[in-house]
């Protein structure tokens, strides 16, 4: 049986569908922005820390974001 996504990766992943038909780079930033202003620091973090170590399931807009998040 295979693993369950984790919540914070599923949320991501439907943040970004949102964004999926603006230019990588704008809608990278908005997915960063979202998840900067309206996610708790908790569910940054450890969405943080997933994709260090497991992107299989994150869309690349997120991983994008991600990296916005981290500088």
């Amino acid at each position: 049986m295979a693993s369950a996504v984790p919540a914070q990766v599923r949320l991501a992943n439907e943040i970004a569908v949102q964004f999926h038909h603006r230019p990588a780079d704008e809608a990278a930033s908005a997915i960063a922005n979202h998840i900067r202003m309206f996610w708790a620091p908790s569910m940054r973090t450890d969405l943080l820390t997933r994709a260090e170590t497991d992107t299989a399931y994150l869309d690349p807009l997120v991983l994008e974001a991600l990296r916005l998040l981290r500088n």
